[in-house]
């Protein structure tokens, strides 16, 4: 398929940076060449940070009631959000929170109808959604019940690395009991087909960390590397799936081990995204891997901070749209491919480059 790539993208938090990053973001005339953006939200609260947002001349904007009725040379808006909504930039409220709720609900409705080829999410307040009646810790969680895949994984992803995690937004005291080999064998498997459908990996090459210090040291720091970590790389690899470790976090990352395998597998939300929100924050990028659909968001949290100031940086938001739209077309080829696997024969004889498998 060589048609325009149709991407929602939800407001997040109104008093966040949300709506700034998606602003400056799309104002890159390059976006309108590569995709359809549709922002579910506000178009008050569009025009409210547009006007402070630095060179916005060049932003044409399409208020439509459906996904369907988009224009492909226009930045489209759906209006979820009432206008009666109060914007404070920099505050936490019930109103920002419950706005961006609205519009990931909007968002995913019009996904699931297939109106959307993928959905990209602006950040919320995770403390202010569960205030408001969320019921989820994060979006990842919200996403997997509502395609009910049963599972997911957090995947961040940059161009030079990737970083998946077992358990996502769990406190550090419950670790070790929200670890099991069925759980990580199952975030390998997410891990290694996602790395082959959605990047176009052939044969992935998974690291998997260990959770205690050093590994474990062979026990004496902790036995979950040897009753519960390396039983489940074992059984990987007994599925074909080349998975190794595990490997002590310190030591890996020190060395840049992550540059000589495909993706990590990190056994907590902070092992794996401290070390990534260093070496890669302006380009990280977090994918929601395993769902039937693409999603993807710029790594970072609402920044209230610099809300309304006109100087968030843009860059996450564009590598999250730009890897949304990379993962949309892999997918396209990796099914074009297996509808078709005769196609791989022809055009290895042929001399062709060979599509995942």
């Amino acid at each position: 398929m060589n048609r325009k790539i149709v991407i929602g993208i939800t407001q997040g938090d109104t008093n966040g940076i949300g709506y700034e990053v998606i602003i400056k973001a799309l104002a890159d005339s390059r976006m309108l060449e590569l995709c359809t953006p549709v922002v579910y939200g506000s178009s008050r609260a569009f025009g409210f940070y547009k006007k402070l947002v630095p060179d916005n001349e060049s932003i044409q904007t399409n208020i439509i009631n459906t996904a369907r009725d988009c224009h492909s040379k226009r930045i489209n808006i759906i209006n979820c959000v009432p206008d009666t909504f109060h914007i404070d930039p920099g505050q936490p409220t019930e109103d920002s929170a419950k706005a961006s709720i609205l519009s990931l609900q909007a968002c995913v409705a019009d996904l699931k109808n297939g109106d959307l080829d993928a959905m990209v999410t602006a950040p919320f307040n995770k403390k202010a959604v569960s205030a408001g009646g969320f019921g989820f810790p994060g979006h990842t969680e919200y996403l997997i019940n509502e395609f009910g895949t049963g599972d997911g994984l957090m995947f961040l992803c940059s161009e030079k690395m990737r970083i998946g995690v077992v358990t996502n937004h769990v406190s550090i005291s419950k670790i070790s009991e929200n670890l099991s080999v069925e759980k990580i064998l199952g975030k390998l498997r997410l891990m290694n087909q996602s790395l082959k459908k959605d990047f176009n990996i052939i044969r992935p090459r998974i690291a998997v960390l260990g959770l205690n210090p050093h590994a474990g040291d062979n026990g004496l720091l902790g036995d979950e590397e040897m009753n519960i970590i390396g039983p489940a790389i074992k059984a990987a690899g007994e599925e074909k799936i080349l998975a190794f470790g595990p490997f002590s976090p310190d030591g890996f990352f020190s060395v840049h081990q992550q540059y000589d395998f495909d993706a990590v597998l990190a056994m907590y939300h902070d092992q794996g995204l401290i070390p990534f929100k260093a070496l890669a924050f302006d380009s990280g990028v977090n994918f929601t891997a395993g769902l039937p659909v693409v999603r993807t968001s710029p790594d970072h949290g609402t920044a209230y901070e610099l809300a309304g100031q006109g100087n968030a940086n843009s860059i996450p938001m564009k590598s999250a749209i730009y890897a949304a739209i990379d993962i949309v077309r892999n997918r396209w080829n990796y099914e074009e491919i297996n509808a078709n696997p005769l196609k791989i024969k022809i055009e290895e004889n042929n001399g062709g480059s060979r599509g995942p498998v």
